[in-house]
């Protein structure tokens, strides 16, 4: 039978054979080898083979696997410059201190995690004394992305280091007395030590990948050199499952970032069991990354192992490595040496022979202890390969044991990650394995003592001399003292005042416009980014293309299609818009490193981030909680937002619920602003609270999300109503009554306010002409720019009460003396009005989009919905008949003439 991955004649032709005698020479000495020394040999001379043309630069197939051996021989290894024994007493601080403290607060219940820095306590040790760059020293120092499980292990080092104290450590996880530690990397809850939040796991992988992306950003725009930053993300095996993890692998090989190394510690387990148990997650992850373009470098052996390597004359070593997988290695890690003989070398006579060289103490250091990541020497070695390597990102993969020096009880056993606290007779053995000087006598009533051997030993001169010599503490947040970013021309804000007159404007293409004339100040357009997911077309954004450029570190290498055109498509290496493909998940991460440059850089950048509003908040609500985590500032714009709006599309493009996903969040302002003139002023107000003079009190770590309409209408001039930015802002204001309207409305006739948002105010409108003229009844409409603002202001009104301070809720104060029940519409779910109905004093009832969307023209999905004027005058009408204010019959009759 034709073997059907063999390369057929056919594809052979397509190549010319300039030299068939040559060929079939190769061929004969391919064959010869095999015959003669086996196939192993054979395959071993084709690697070496494809391996010397990659390094000559002959274009071949990159080989995606190499052997399960560490990708630096040891003969290469460089000395680790400084005092190992040293950093040997230093890590086993940490390890110890890292244990204590989640083994201290297990009395409280509150959890956490020691097995995973147990695993990976060298991977952060030999970084923090030879590689982590800090934030005092010249540029912005290197970012660190800690793997979340790990952060008692670094809270561990900051004790040592005296940044943290022992009452710190105690209240692990217990913050709100105000004195806690927070269970992982999150920014928010401790400022000064955390940079990035890495948890929920593979946002961190995904946001390391755009953080070094836009270091590069930064530097190609002239805003600030980074060349001198890298990009650490920390990672674990098992996280590397999560999409994210993956997702912009391409990106970072396409664009050469070799200011970026990934640390994946391969403990080979999860939470539940091992990462692969059938298979190799060590190989997986070399082929993924090489194939994606990826450095790799793997540190599997410790030194132990170079002896076994040495006796390997026949290779029957390493070919049994790359057989036995994951979860067998994770057994041999828990038996003894009878077992290890048997099972791992028994099955071939090369190595029965070899084990036979091999005491049973020597067996156990291989296979129980010896692995790179916890060696400096190996990790050492990595790290200096990976910051030396150019033109390509870097990931490491560095084996270890989960729970390592955490005794039998923990070291890869399954359930290892769930165990949250060693017994005193665990410590004591865990000690004597460490050699640090603690006392039986210092486990008071069973209490497992922190360790520090004090300020001014040796250990702490030592750490603190190292970390000054790279520029300072890490991990660290540092929030340099910037100028606030002077304000716009107001020109660009007022032009919006006069209204479009008959022109029909969507509030998408008004706020284009308005980027457009913001991106021309003298004194911050720089500082905007602009950043779309491959939508920038819907949107009317090309007309920013050949004004900004799309950013590309290649520039422009072909001539565009559209060259002779005035919107032609311009890339450039100084390009301002990030035009980032089919893909929310990296615009977001994009947009998280440009929001928060204010503290990784000290340079304040304006993210403004395009998005069809279904796929945002849904898609990626959870990077949005890594934004707010992050502190990170800037405009979030859902476009084509609504149920009703974007006609056509149906049930998957039909947004009726983002406003309640961003609702959620406590650091997003979510406005659904009505016309033009009100995004001006939201983002004019959004300017000035997050990069200019915020009032007192203002929390400037927050972000905006307005959503946009795609649907041409005329755009009103602002009306001349008191204070109304403030209800623009606050959420709230009456932008007509109906005698304002051109209304007469009967004397003593009924009367209702109409509360709308976003494009449902059109249908309000329209609804107080129908109403007064069809049915005598005097409507009012209200703007609702922001449901949740209102509802937020309202709930800290309710917490001021609880303290004994009288406040009035914003919405209340603005309705107040307002006639009449109050009927509320939107372009979403009827949950989104619904958030301030307690706090409103006249009757309440509301219409909305419930349910899933449809393909219609925009009138029948909203006559489809109820939420069209005529059906908004029937549901007036029904509640105004209720309070006997019109007659029952009317309702009926109005159904009629509707054909409701």
């Amino acid at each position: 039978m034709t073997d059907p991955n063999a390369i057929q004649p056919s594809e052979l032709d397509q190549l010319p054979d300039r030299d068939p005698e040559e060929t079939a020479e190769w061929q004969a000495s391919l064959d010869a080898v095999t015959e003669a020394a086996g196939p192993h040999r054979a395959a071993y001379l084709m690697r070496r083979t494809l391996e010397r043309a990659e390094g000559a630069g002959i274009a071949l197939p990159k080989l995606l696997e190499t052997d399960y051996v560490n990708s630096i021989p040891t003969a290469a290894e460089p000395a680790v410059p400084g005092d190992e024994a040293m950093e040997q007493r230093i890590t086993a601080w940490n390890r110890w201190n890292a244990a204590a403290m989640v083994t201290r607060g297990s009395k409280y219940g509150v959890g956490g995690h020691i097995a995973t820095f147990a695993s990976a306590a060298w991977l952060y040790e030999t970084g923090f004394n030879h590689f982590f760059k800090g934030k005092e020293a010249d540029g912005s120092g290197d970012q660190l992305y800690i793997q979340g499980h790990a952060s008692p292990g670094i809270y561990a080092r900051a004790f040592l280091d005296g940044r943290l104290n022992e009452e710190q450590l105690d209240n692990f996880r217990r913050e709100a007395g105000g004195n806690g530690l927070p269970s992982y990397p999150h920014p928010r809850r401790l400022p000064w030590l955390w940079e990035f939040p890495t948890v929920s796991m593979g946002l961190g992988p995904l946001s390391a990948i755009y953080q070094a992306r836009f270091n590069r950003y930064l530097t190609n725009r002239g805003i600030k050199d980074t060349s001198a930053s890298h990009v650490w993300a920390f990672l674990g095996d098992g996280e590397m499952d999560e999409p994210e993890s993956t997702a912009a692998l391409a990106l970072a090989a396409r664009e050469e970032l070799d200011n970026l190394t990934f640390v994946i510690n391969c403990n080979l387990q999860r939470l539940d069991g091992p990462v692969r148990a059938n298979f190799k997650i060590v190989q997986e992850l070399e082929a993924q990354f090489r194939g994606a373009g990826w450095n790799v470098i793997k540190t599997l052996w410790g030194t132990a192992w170079d002896e076994l390597f040495q006796l390997d004359t026949t290779g029957a070593l390493v070919r049994r490595l790359r057989q036995v997988p994951d979860a067998q290695i994770q057994t041999y890690q828990t038996r003894d040496a009878a077992y290890i003989r048997q099972d791992f070398f028994g099955g071939d006579p090369a190595l029965v022979e070899l084990a036979k060289l091999l005491s049973d103490d020597k067996i156990l250091e291989c296979f129980h202890l010896s692995r790179g990541g916890h060696e400096a020497r190996k990790v050492y070695a990595a790290y200096r390969a990976a910051v030396e390597h150019k033109g390509a990102p870097t990931v490491i993969l560095a084996q270890t044991v989960k729970g390592h020096t955490l005794g039998e009880g923990f070291a890869s056993k399954n359930a290892n990650h769930q165990m949250k606290k060693l017994t005193v007779d665990e410590f004591k053995n865990m000690r004597d394995l460490l050699e640090l000087p603690i006392k039986d006598s210092d486990f008071v009533d069973g209490v497992v003592p922190y360790g520090h051997p004090g300020a001014d030993s040796p250990e702490v001169r030592y750490l603190q001399e190292r970390r000054a010599a790279l520029g300072g503490p890490a991990p660290a947040r540092r929030v340099h003292p910037v100028a606030p970013l002077p304000a716009p021309a107001e020109k660009a804000f007022a032009s919006f005042d006069k209204g479009s007159g008959s022109q029909n404007v969507a509030t998408t293409m008004a706020f284009v416009r308005l980027v457009k004339d913001l991106v021309r100040d003298k004194e911050t357009g720089k500082r905007w980014v602009p950043i779309v997911p491959d939508e920038a077309r819907t949107f009317g954004m090309e007309s920013l293309f050949p004004s900004l450029g799309i950013y590309s570190p290649k520039g422009q290498t072909y001539e565009p299609v559209d060259r002779d055109q005035l919107m032609y498509y311009k890339e450039a290496q100084n390009g301002q818009i990030l035009n980032e493909g089919i893909t929310e998940a990296g615009s977001m991460a994009d947009f998280i490193a440009a929001s928060t440059s204010y503290a990784t850089h000290g340079e304040t950048m304006i993210p403004f981030y395009i998005f069809y509003s279904m796929f945002g908040w849904q898609r990626t609500a959870d990077q949005m909680w890594q934004l707010g985590d992050q502190l990170g500032r800037g405009f979030l714009v859902g476009a084509t937002a609504g149920r009703t709006t974007l006609t056509g599309e149906g049930l998957q493009h039909a947004d009726g619920h983002s406003p309640v996903i961003a609702a959620t969040n406590p650091a997003a302002l979510t406005y659904d602003p009505a016309f033009a003139y009100e995004v001006a002023v939201i983002v004019k107000d959004g300017l000035r609270r997050m990069y200019g003079d915020a009032a007192p009190g203002e929390d400037q770590n927050v972000f905006y999300y307005l959503t946009v309409y795609n649907e041409p209408l005329p755009q009103p001039a602002k009306p001349s109503v008191d204070a109304i930015d403030e209800g623009i802002v606050k959420g709230l204001y009456r932008f007509n009554t109906a005698e304002s309207a051109g209304i007469t409305p009967p004397a003593n006739a009924p009367r209702i306010q109409l509360l709308g948002s976003g494009t449902a105010i059109h249908w309000a409108l329209k609804a107080q002409q129908l109403l007064a003229e069809e049915w005598g009844v005097a409507a009012d409409v209200w703007s609702a720019t922001s449901w949740s603002e209102l509802r937020r202001d309202a709930l800290e009104a309710d917490e001021a009460l609880l303290r004994g301070e009288e406040r009035i809720p914003f919405v209340r104060q603005a309705l107040q003396g307002a006639e009449g029940p109050v009927l509320a519409v939107s372009d979403y779910m009827r949950q989104v009005p619904d958030q301030i109905a307690q706090w409103v004093e006249q009757d309440w009832s509301s219409l909305g989009a419930d349910g899933f969307g449809l393909s219609d023209t925009r009138e029948a999905a909203r006559r489809h919905f109820g939420v069209d004027a005529e059906s908004i005058v029937v549901a007036a009408l029904a509640q105004l008949a209720g309070r006997g204010e019109v007659k029952a019959t009317a309702v009926k009759e109005a159904r009629a003439k509707y054909g409701l």
